[in-house]
């Protein structure tokens, strides 16, 4: 099965899960090859921005795999057209997008770190699918802006999906997804100690004051990223052989249509266990 990868390669994870998943398909995890990777900025493009230096990690990482690096500047493509008429920036975005990766053929489009919302006429074109850091029908947004907001719900569950990539923002059916508790006895401890601080302060005032740093906000975020690495391996082993496929933004199983996403969770918790998948 062929890939387009699409990521802007912000930080780490976006490495992280490049590096995985070529590590898996040399391990023989699955029968597959990335024939592009595209990202929305050009290589050396604004050196000063906190942003830079990881995006030239992840650009050497990629001509180091030998896979053909694919930009197109998201700042610098039609600025007067982005500031008239955004809608019709990003269909132009898009359109040039295609353009670009005509040379190569894909199945599967996986967006993993993408941070641009993907034109209506790509997502009604091609099989893209996004990895998303929430369950089905869990918060919308970024992982903070969606930890954040289970913390705010008191959620009882946490999880990833995979979901198809449509016009309507993060709202595409989920594909497959993995889900874990949030009331362990650990979480619990946890839990009460956000109780305490939310008697004095909001959670906006507790998010601004320690962020990331909050001890139940990176425990949320260290058992969610480590299961998102699995899933996303797992999904795509799923469509590799054969076993599930998308037809008409549905999605099969063998000959069945599946009514509610593929649930892999049993899948990632033995790999989280055997840390198959930890550096």
């Amino acid at each position: 099965m062929k890939i387009g990868w699409f990521s802007t390669g912000r930080d780490e994870a976006a490495r992280n899960l490049l590096r995985t998943i070529m590590k898996k398909r040399q391990e023989g995890f699955f029968d597959i090859d990335i024939s592009f990777v595209f990202t929305n900025w050009e290589e050396g493009e604004e050196p000063t921005h906190p942003d830079y230096e990881d995006r030239e990690r992840f650009y050497a990482l990629v001509h180091n795999y030998g896979i053909p690096l694919v930009c197109l500047s998201w700042k610098r493509f039609l600025p007067d057209l982005k500031r008239r008429d955004r809608e019709k920036w990003r269909s132009e975005y898009g359109k040039r997008m295609r353009e670009l990766i005509s040379p190569y053929s894909f199945d599967l489009g996986v967006l993993a770190g993408y941070m641009l919302w993907m034109d209506n006429e790509s997502c009604d074109l091609f099989n893209l699918i996004n990895l998303h850091p929430a369950l089905p029908g869990g918060p919308k947004g970024t992982w903070q802006e969606v930890i954040w907001k289970l913390i705010e719900q008191r959620a009882d569950r946490q999880g990833a999906m995979i979901h198809l990539c449509t016009p309507e923002w993060d709202e595409g059916p989920a594909l497959t997804y993995c889900s874990f508790s949030l009331r362990t006895r650990e979480y619990d401890a946890l839990w009460r100690k956000m109780d305490e601080k939310m008697r004095t302060r909001s959670s906006k005032d507790i998010a601004k004051e320690e962020g990331e740093n909050e001890p139940l906000f990176r425990k949320i975020r260290s058992d969610g990223e480590r299961r998102e690495l699995p899933l996303l391996a797992y999904s795509i082993r799923q469509f590799a052989e054969g076993r599930v496929r998308i037809e008409g933004r549905k999605l099969y199983e063998n000959d069945n249509l599946l009514t509610r996403p593929y649930d892999l969770t049993r899948e990632v918790d033995e790999a989280v266990k055997r840390k198959e998948f930890e550096r």
